[in-house]
């Protein structure tokens, strides 16, 4: 599963994607979770990267960090 947003800051189009990831345990009493990444690009190059449980968390972040507003989101997966 993945969300993207484009958003305008300072002028300059940043990317933000939020895609759903497979996290596998090494320890072998810890069962494999679902993980969520935020991905933002922005000024060309400069990228962040946060794993937050939900998507709905890492939503929350893109806007508290990042402005990005909470109807930007599309689901492309």
């Amino acid at each position: 599963m993945k969300w993207v947003a484009d958003i305008k800051r300072s002028g300059k189009i940043a990317r933000c994607e939020i895609e759903r990831q497979l996290l596998t345990s090494l320890t072998s009493n810890v069962s494999d979770q679902f993980g969520y990444y935020l991905y933002v690009w922005e000024n060309e190059g400069d990228a962040h990267d946060y794993l937050q449980d939900t998507p709905e968390i890492a939503m929350a972040q893109a806007f508290e960090n990042f402005g990005v507003p909470l109807d930007a989101w599309k689901k492309v997966e």
